[in-house]
């Protein structure tokens, strides 16, 4: 069972705009050495939007590589168009992938009755476990608990990522799903609140560039250590929130930059570099967390 601090990995670019391997490889060493709890590859915090098909299942595939079994890698498989998501899904079974990432379809705006027959259809074409990701603020379309519910009896669908930041959710899903179905807050924010209401874990942005206190408050939160959970989690905060200040994954792929993390932030258009405006905003976060001694030895 999949539970803790998991990271939203980014995909490391190099200066023209490649999938720099050799910096992807540092990610995964960087994560298992801080205890990380899963890697979930390609999900949209890693570009999956702009990714060629052919990048995105060779970045899984080498994520998996370089895990080598040390962390579990978890693919992000999801699409607008229910094809493309059940080819994602075929396509990384057998791999070593322990299970998909699948955020509800963009753009189209499904109704409830949409999204169930969406993820139904998925759930059938393949045998890997299947966590579904809800998160209205970038797709136009909130999946709702009860058809979570619906879903929550597919055999392989075995759990959702929520980033609504609504944490009265945590109580209604358990109480519809049950309390082995997992639910993982996709929010910074709100996710040691999330897992304190019974949450299993979070799905972080955060967590790509400050992954041993994001291992460390989890650790300590699912033990009911809560006043040490929340000593590490104000001193994260203003990464929670002024990674975000512009759009995601464009702050944390510029901190991982700063922190030698990666060797360039590059984005995919239509993503565009963090502005001047938005550095100091981000440096002083990094200084807030503590983070900015990595800085002289990155």
């Amino acid at each position: 069972m999949f539970t803790g601090s998991m990271v939203a990995l980014v995909t490391p670019l190099d200066e023209v705009g490649e999938v720099d391997y050799a910096s992807l490889k540092s990610l995964v060493e960087y994560h298992i050495a801080a205890g990380t709890d899963a890697i979930v590859a390609v999900g949209t915090t890693g570009e999956s939007a702009t990714l060629t098909v052919e990048e995105h299942v060779k970045v899984v595939l080498k994520t998996v590589d370089f895990a080598q079994g040390r962390i579990p890698i978890i693919a992000g498989t999801g699409a607008n168009a229910t094809h493309e998501a059940i080819t994602f899904s075929k396509l990384f079974s057998g791999t070593g992938v322990a299970a998909c990432l699948t955020v509800t379809p963009y753009y189209n705006k499904p109704t409830q009755e949409g999204l169930y027959q969406h993820f139904k259809a998925i759930s059938e074409a393949t045998d890997l476990p299947q966590i579904l990701y809800n998160v209205p603020g970038r797709t136009s379309v909130d999946m709702l608990p009860e058809t979570v519910a619906r879903l929550s009896k597919l055999d392989n669908i075995i759990g959702i990522k929520d980033a609504t930041g609504d944490l009265s959710r945590v109580e209604k899903t358990r109480e519809l799903c049950g309390k082995d179905f997992l639910q993982f807050s996709g929010d910074d924010a709100t996710g040691l609140e999330f897992v304190a209401r019974g949450g299993h874990g979070v799905i972080s942005v955060t967590a790509n560039i400050a992954a041993p206190d994001m291992a460390t408050m989890f650790q300590l939160a699912l033990k009911g250590d809560l006043d040490e959970a929340k000593a590490i989690d104000a001193k994260l905060m203003p990464l929670h929130k002024h990674l975000f200040v512009e759009s995601n994954p464009i702050p944390v792929k510029w901190a991982a930059q700063q922190l030698g993390l990666i060797q360039h932030g590059t984005l995919r258009l239509p993503l565009t570099p963090l502005s001047k405006e938005a550095e100091p905003v981000v440096l002083q976060a990094l200084k807030d967390a503590k983070l900015l001694p990595s800085l002289a030895t990155a």
